[in-house]
Formats: structure tokens, sequence, C-alpha cells
């Protein structure tokens, strides 16, 4: 592909601050990801533009030249040397900024003033052949949606370039690129918009792009209640706290779908500006209210400025819990599931539709494990064969379930172990080995970057995603440490317990302590957040 000549028209009276211009750097981003380009820029914002007078002086005075001694004469010259121009512009009063049409208007002498007969209703035509040049629209509104808002712009740009014969990208609920908060959802579609760059340059945008692009930020209820809260004031008019618009965006992105047949209440009680609102979530929608009383499910003490960053990403929920930056009284069951509350990944939102993923599975681990203790405590032989057996049926599970390295150690060891029977090693001191082998790996995972209980009961909080979480992982790592200390200690117990007449039963005997010390991680998952919650 050629090096092809790119000028950008920032239309925005906001400048380099401008929303779409988010957008329409994503697209540039795609162009240049796909081969050469040079890029022009002109802000018309802090260029010297001025009306037209209408004197078509241009026409029959002084031929293309504009009597007008400003800026406009750039802006033709850059008009003339690209081979793309991208129009870049916020949606005012369903048109164009009034500057920007004063460009449009000033174009007068890029044309003849003979008649053509080509455009419908009648036009001009061209004094330098333009037929080789692009144009590509890429705008943003502050309405919930594009469509039918750009009517009157796209009237205009057919009129310019013929309909079809330019590029429009519109994208409603523009202002959301300018809220940190919200990077995870805008992120998203500027990724798309990256997307369609690199597809435009290289023959024409997909359909299946086109689609993604027109697709909502969010559903409509959930966008106007956040632009209503973001002007900062009450119902009456009046300049309402930033803590309260802030608390007020945060409950707008509420998902009705985690309503469980009653109201839940929260209260954020900023502690460093002495403000507290109580957040209702109801069946269809969420509330917050300054005036309240009796006492709430859930209670998050934090200094507002903690929270503002951990809405802003720039410090995870989790670690802020685990520096005690603020503190959880109540129901912890929200902030379990804070992200399924509160998240960006609404009903009717644009989100990637991922592929279904295989979960991790515990009893990939311990099928073989319980399988060679109860069988081969009672029969070496014939259990080292059932051990083996079950040790070769393991990848029919791992065609449904991920398999971790921890699966594929235990079915090695168990394998290993059962040919120590076969091969007619003392029980006595194989099975006590196995249970040193499995507490090894216990122990040892702990110390790793992901242990062992992590892998599986991350299925419950998200995925892998959960590895991102401080406080999974040090209630994931206490908990590994300790089962590996229990069957440290097993193979201890069961040394001596191989000695004697229960040894044939050894198995069966040491699965009592393991069942009780699942009672006790189910109940610790729950205890020790809550106990880093309460800044304890």
């Amino acid at each position: 592909m050629k090096n092809i000549k790119i000028l950008v028209i920032n239309g925005s009276p906001k400048g380099e601050r401008s929303n779409t211009l988010k957008l329409t750097n994503a697209f540039l981003e795609g162009i240049c990801a796909a081969g050469q380009a040079e890029i022009q820029r002109l802000t018309v914002s802090k260029m010297d533009i001025r009306s037209c007078s209408g004197c078509f002086s241009c026409w029959k005075d002084t031929p293309g030249l504009c009597c007008i001694h400003d800026d406009m004469q750039l802006v033709l010259e850059k008009l003339l040397w690209a081979d793309l121009t991208i129009w870049s512009f916020p949606l005012y009063y369903f048109s164009l900024p009034g500057k920007l049409k004063t460009v449009i208007d000033r174009q007068l002498p890029l044309t003849l003033p003979f008649m053509s007969s080509d455009a419908e209703g009648g036009g001009h035509r061209t004094r330098y052949d333009m037929s080789q040049k692009k144009n590509v629209l890429i705008s943003t509104c502050g309405f919930y949606t594009a469509k039918t808002n750009y009517d009157s712009v796209t009237a205009q740009f057919d009129r310019l370039y013929g309909k079809g014969n330019y590029c429009a990208l519109f994208c409603g609920e523009g202002e959301l690129f300018r809220v940190p908060e919200l990077a995870a959802r805008t992120d998203e579609y500027l990724a798309v918009v990256r997307q369609a760059g690199t597809e435009y340059i290289c023959g024409g945008i997909r359909q299946e792009t086109t689609e993604k692009l027109q697709e909502l930020l969010f559903p409509r209820d959930v966008f106007e209640r956040m632009a209503d809260a973001s002007w900062g004031v009450s119902d009456t008019g009046e300049k309402e706290d930033s803590s309260l618009t802030f608390t007020k965006q945060m409950a707008a992105l509420y998902n009705p779908a985690m309503y469980s047949g009653t109201d839940f209440t929260f209260d954020m009680d900023y502690t460093d500006i002495g403000k507290r609102y109580r957040v209702i979530l109801g069946k269809t929608n969420s509330r917050v209210a300054e005036q309240f009383d009796g006492e709430p499910n859930t209670v998050i003490h934090t200094p507002f400025s903690v929270w503002q960053s951990i809405a802003a990403g720039e410090i995870g929920g989790s670690e802020a819990l685990m520096k005690h930056l603020y503190s959880v009284e109540g129901d912890f069951r929200l902030m379990l599931r804070w992200d399924d509350y509160f998240g960006q990944n609404h009903e009717g939102t644009q989100t990637k539709k991922e592929p279904a993923v295989a979960k991790t599975n515990m009893g990939c681990l311990l099928t073989p494990w319980i399988v060679f203790w109860v069988a081969a405590g009672i029969h070496a032989f014939g259990g080292s064969i059932l051990s083996i057996f079950s040790c070769s049926l393991l990848p029919l599970l791992f065609y449904k379930n991920k398999k971790t390295i921890y699966d594929v150690i235990s079915a090695a060891a168990v394998s290993a172990f059962s040919l120590l029977l076969l091969l007619h090693l003392p029980a006595v001191l194989v099975m006590p080995l196995s249970y040193l082998a499995y507490g090894v790996m216990w122990s040892l995972s702990a110390f790793g970057k992901i242990p062992l209980t992590a892998e599986y009961s991350m299925n419950h909080y998200g995925g892998e995603k959960a590895f991102q979480n401080p406080l999974f992982l040090q209630t994931n790592r206490i908990l590994t440490a300790a089962w590996g200390i229990l069957y440290l200690l097993t193979s201890i117990v069961s040394f001596f317990l191989m000695r004697t007449a229960a040894g044939s039963y050894i198995g069966i005997i040491n699965s009592v302590l393991p069942a009780v010390m699942g009672i006790f991680t189910a109940w610790f998952q729950k205890w020790y957040p809550r106990r880093i919650a309460r800044g304890a």
C-alpha cells in the first residue's frame, strides 16, 4: 500500500480535549497499523477563519483565491494535498459546530461558477479533480444513540460529496469517553474503532465491525441516568455536592439483573469529607438518598478520594482493602460481587462475545488420589490397577474441563505410586510417601504465584481475572498452606497406622480430617475477607 496522505480537521471547539478526537485517534492508529501514512492536523478552534462574505470574488475577480486573507487558504491547500480527509467533530444542535460550518462555507474557491447537471437539484463543477480523494466523518453526540440525530449532517455531506461517497462513524453517548471510571467500556469501543481504521484502509469496513460500532455503550436508561447525574444539580436545579454527583453516577451503573427479590441498601460513608449517602438497589433501578433512617445491609467506610481512585482504576478495590484504605461492615456479599452489581457489562451494551471457556475442576485433581488411597489401601494389586485405570480416564474429563499443572502432576504421581506397589514395594512405605508427595505439592504451591486452591476456586470469582485480586490470592494462599500442612502430618500418621491392623483402611480413616478441613475451608473463604474488610 502506498504512503497515504491524511488530513485531520478537528472541528471541536474543545480542541485537543475533544471526546470525538479519541475516536479519531483510534481510527488513525488502525490505519497506521496497516501501512504507512503521513498525517497532518488542523484544529479549527485555534485558526483565524472568518465568515464568507458572499462576494464571489473567488469566482470572478481572483479565480480560486478568496479575498479574505486568513487561515482558510491553508485549509484549502491541505484539502488539495490530502488523499483522505477525516472530519472530526461533535454534534452541535443536530448539525456541525459553527466554525466548522464556516470552513465548509469557505470552500467555494474549490468550485467553478458554472452549473453542473450531475447533482440532483443543481450544483457547481469542481475547479480541481477531486474524484480520487476520500472523506471520513467521525463524530460523537450526547444522546444515547446516533440514529436520526445526524440527518442534517448526512444531508450536508451528501450534497458535498454525493450519497455513499464518504464513510461516516457516528457514536452516541460521546461524553462517556471523558470519564476514566468507564474506561473498561469505552476502551472496548475504541478497540473496535481501531479495527475499523485498519479495515477501511485495506478495502472497506466489514459489516460485522459496522454493527459493533452501532451498538450502544450502555442501555438507554443507564446512560440517561448517568447523564442526568453528571450535571451536578438537584431536581430543583440547585448545585449539589460533587460527592453526591459521583455517588449517583456510580449507582446509575446498577445492574437490575442482580435483584434478589428484596431491596438491598448500602451506605457510602465518605470519612474524609463527612458525607454519607444511602444507595437503594431495587427491582428495576437504583436511587441515592441524602436523608434516611434504619440500618443498611452494608456500610462502606472510605475516604472519598480513595473511592474515586478505585472507580478510576488507579488502584484495585481489593488492593485498597488489603492496605486498609477503607473498611466494610455488615453483609459482605455486595463486595464479593461488586463487579456483577456495578460492572459495565449490562445487557444491551457492546461487549465482546467471548467463546465459552473451559473451567478447572478439582475432581480432576482429587479423583486419582482418592481412588489410590482407598482402593490400594484395601488391596495393593487390585487397587493399583484401578488407580492406573482411573488416571487413564482423566483425558476424558479434560475434554470439557481445563486442566492445570496440578492435575497433570497428580495423574503422573498416582501412576508412579501404583507402579511401585505392582513392583511389590511395601505398602507401609509407599502409602505414607504418597501422602507426603501430595502434601509437598500443596505446600510448595502456597509459595507460588498462583496457589493451588486458587486454580479451582477462581471459577466462582470471575475466572482468571480473580488472579488480579490480592485478597482472593491471599485467602487461597493461606488455605493452600493449611491443606499442605494437613497432608504432611497425614503422611506421618499414615506411616504408623500402616503398621497396625487399621492399615487396610488407611484411605477411609484419612478421609475424616479432610472432610472437616473442607468445612473449615468453606467458612474461612467467607470469614477472612470479612475480617480484612472490617480493618482487623
